[in-house]
């Protein structure tokens, strides 16, 4: 199987099957997220222990590569400090605008390197980055919604 196909199997893998897809009621941090674009909405909600996300969920529709992605990040920083995720999301971003610092090799990103042909679609960069936008204010403490719009 090559590297492509392989990507493609774990993003529909997510999206048919999201991981972490549900409301978390004794969450402490919550925030909205919209891509009018594409028509994206979710919410992702976090539990902290002291700077330690210890929960991590998310409820919403979209496309499949958002969908995906929130699946995917639920998942990547459940059990991460909070500059743990800050840095991860840091590095999925530069991976899906095509920084050039971005490396699909670096080991922090593991299965999100599936993620690293979203560059060359620059209208779907937003469709992936919304839930990590998402998650950012969350751990920020900002509950005002994320509009990829504004990002």
């Amino acid at each position: 199987m090559d590297l492509t196909a392989l990507y493609q199997s774990i993003i529909l893998d997510h999206n048919r099957r999201p991981r972490n897809f549900r409301e978390l009621a004794d969450a402490d941090r919550r925030t909205e997220g919209r891509n009018p674009l594409c028509g994206d909405e979710l919410t992702v909600w976090v539990k902290m222990s002291d700077d330690r996300i210890d929960d991590v969920t998310f409820m919403g529709s979209g496309c499949a590569i958002s969908k995906a992605s929130a699946s995917m990040m639920t998942t990547a920083v459940k059990g991460k400090t909070r500059s743990e995720a800050t840095a991860l999301f840091e590095r999925f971003h530069d991976l899906v605008t095509g920084s050039v610092s971005a490396r699909v090799e670096d080991p922090a990103l593991g299965q999100l390197a599936a993620f690293s042909g979203v560059s060359r679609f620059p209208m779907r960069v937003k469709c992936a980055s919304l839930a990590w936008h998402a998650l950012k204010a969350a751990l920020g403490g900002d509950a005002s919604a994320v509009s990829t719009e504004r990002l």
